[in-house]
């Protein structure tokens, strides 16, 4: 492995994942989607900590500094990760930003699927390996469902709001039963894989990741039964823990197999 790409690589994503959250808490208090109603963990502009401008300008300053950061990957991986570096920026901005928000429209669970899952996975395995593998491909896609399921939970706590807001996510186009479905079917497939995988190359070091399954079904069971959105908002940092789990286990196994 080599250390100094992959440096940059987790650089890149945290500077991302930054500035798409700074762009979240500017674009939802500028469109409604965050009032003194919601009931989420705080956000900065709505609660007055931090002026709409001064957010605005850190997100840009964010996205930035990610993109400088990304350059440092040409020398492994060439000019065309130039289209993933921009690419990346754009949706992060769009996702609550610009004419026509992704969020807005019931396509955020997709856009984190593929840029949390299949773009970090496999972007990340190309630095190293110099070409991207279906197998490399194959395990992004758990990832990108778990990362979907952290939006889920999100979602499914402000459904009420969101749909006074004009927010049409999934949760709100669909319901909360529609919700628990994708949630459910996710941790399925994300349990499935490496099952499969250990079947196909005899590996039992590529089981790991399913010692986790009695948390998720847990995870499973509290969204379910969740009556409070304190209870939402602690599952939704649960859903972060189980992902970072999640992946520690299946590189291991992969590792290890």
């Amino acid at each position: 492995m080599d250390l100094a790409a992959a440096v940059l690589c987790l650089g890149f994503a945290l500077l991302i994942q930054i500035g798409t959250n700074f762009a979240n808490d500017y674009y939802d208090f500028v469109k409604g989607a965050d009032t003194a109603a919601r009931v989420g963990p705080r956000r900065a502009v709505a609660a007055g900590l931090i002026a709409p401008t001064t957010m605005r300008r850190a997100m840009w300053m964010m996205f930035a500094t990610a993109f400088v950061c990304g350059l440092g990957l040409i020398a492994w991986g060439g000019p065309w990760l130039l289209i993933i570096g921009v690419a990346s920026i754009l949706c992060g901005y769009a996702y609550t930003g610009g004419p026509w928000p992704l969020g807005y429209h019931g396509l955020g669970d997709v856009f984190v699927f593929l840029f949390f899952g299949l773009v970090a996975v496999g972007a990340t395995y190309f630095v190293q390996a110099g070409d991207v593998s279906a197998d490399a491909l194959l395990a992004g896609v758990p990832i990108g469902l778990l990362a979907a399921n952290i939006l889920v939970v999100n979602n499914y706590r402000d459904v009420e709001t969101d749909a006074v807001a004009g927010k049409r996510t999934l949760a709100v186009r669909f319901g909360r039963r529609a919700a628990r479905v994708q949630h459910g079917m996710s941790l399925l497939i994300a349990f499935a894989i490496p099952a499969w995988i250990a079947a196909r190359d005899r590996s039992a070091w590529a089981l790991l990741p399913l010692l986790v399954i009695p948390l998720a079904c847990a995870h499973a069971r509290r969204l379910r039964d969740s009556k409070t959105p304190q209870e939402l908002i602690s599952l939704l940092g649960d859903t972060g823990k189980l992902l970072a789990l999640y992946a520690v286990l299946l590189s291991a196994g992969l590792v290890l197999g």
